[in-house]
């Protein structure tokens, strides 16, 4: 993880999103620890209490368990809740979008997958 941090939101939640992505895109998998809390406050350049506070958020949203003495830790089947939650949100909220887009500039399917495939 870098400590590239933008203006938009708090640290901590970016530090979070970091940590969700991590767990999506698979280089934190299920039951592997994730770094400390000192050890992410001194790589990123942060307060640990605001590593604290982002490893915390994903305790409560169960994808992450702390195992007393020994750290925090991904949870079973926690890639597979966000992918599911991920797909949810992009067909409710992105997909829409999208469809308008290709609508208003009178797109069809056939060129969209041709196009897809020349890149």
């Amino acid at each position: 993880m870098t400590p590239d941090w933008t203006d938009d939101q708090p640290i901590y939640r970016q530090l979070k999103e970091k940590v969700v992505t991590a767990i999506m895109e698979g280089s934190l998998r299920e039951g592997e620890a994730l770094p400390s809390v000192r050890n992410v406050a001194v790589d990123l350049q942060i307060n640990p209490i605001t590593a604290s506070k982002a490893y915390q958020e994903l305790v409560m949203d169960g994808l992450v368990e702390k195992k007393r003495g020994l750290g925090m830790f991904v949870v079973g089947g926690a890639r597979d809740r966000l992918m599911e939650a991920e797909r949810t949100r992009f067909i409710n909220e992105e997909w829409p979008r999208v469809l308008e887009t290709i609508r208003r500039l009178g797109l069809d399917a056939e060129e969209l997958l041709k196009s897809g495939t020349n890149h």
